[in-house]
């Protein structure tokens, strides 16, 4: 008998992620960034109220993202949106509010990341996102997700305020990580689930830092475009090109009979 929770949130019918491709990485660090500023515009304003409004954001694309039963970008893209900036708050929070600093932070972030890789390897026996057809491991990929997105922040912050590399020289620095696993997977034969994760677990602190360089001031090492402006101009753009993939279609997955099936 089903019931009223499956109702609500029935279990997908096809893969719930994007195919990897060249617009997927484009649209990841736009949303790293757009995360960061709009992040930001909230805290300089009302700190409490930013929260708020943060959460109930991330709230509601969840709800959207886990009724959808197959891939759908707006639902997809909003949510990884909301999670940026959700991610963006509570990181800073722990540093500014209480005083953790970032390398703590970071670590911490790391600790919880692994934390939840091991627990979807071990449930899952696979971390490929080609495998996420059922609620179970969707909402595995999601808290890593949300990992990654608390991670990269303390982490961005970490190279350009504690190493005293700016912001722009900390894009620079992860915009060469993230070509690491690029190459080992290209040349080297390096796991391609593996090349997958490293990579996107840098596109947060590249995305952090570019979108810092752009909004801060030019004393903090920014450009002083404005937290405001810079997010308004991210999100502009991440709208044109989710539309973009909702009309052509071109990230939807093509099933892999070669990925484990659900438990």
């Amino acid at each position: 008998m089903t019931s009223r929770f499956d109702r609500a949130f029935p279990e997908p019918l096809l893969a719930k992620v994007p195919e990897v491709t060249l617009l997927f990485w484009v649209i990841k660090i736009l949303t790293t960034a757009a995360g960061e500023a709009t992040s930001d515009f909230y805290a300089a304003h009302n700190h409490l109220a930013g929260g708020v409004v943060e959460l109930s954001l991330m709230g509601v694309a969840l709800l959207i993202q886990f009724r959808c039963r197959r891939y759908y970008a707006p639902a997809y893209w909003f949510l990884a949106l909301a999670i940026a900036i959700a991610g963006t708050g509570v990181s800073d929070v722990m540093h500014l509010t209480f005083g953790i600093p970032y390398a703590g932070t970071t670590i911490l972030w790391s600790i919880v990341l692994a934390a939840v890789f091991w627990a979807w390897d071990r449930a899952e026996g696979t971390l490929s996102i080609h495998s996420i057809v059922t609620r179970r491991r969707e909402t595995f990929y999601w808290a890593v997700v949300f990992a990654t997105f608390a991670l990269g922040t303390a982490a961005g912050d970490y190279t350009a305020v504690v190493l005293h590399l700016g912001y722009l020289g900390s894009a620079f620095l992860f915009a060469v990580i993230i070509m690491i696993p690029a190459i080992a997977w290209r040349f080297f034969g390096l796991n391609e689930v593996v090349a997958f994760w490293f990579a996107y677990v840098v596109t947060r602190p590249l995305g952090a830092s570019l979108a810092d360089w752009a909004s801060k001031p030019h004393e903090l090492s920014g450009a002083n475009f404005g937290n405001a402006q810079t997010a308004a101009v991210l999100i502009v753009l991440i709208v044109l090109l989710v539309a973009y993939c909702t009309l052509a279609r071109n990230d939807i997955q093509r099933p892999h009979p070669s990925e484990p099936s659900a438990p």
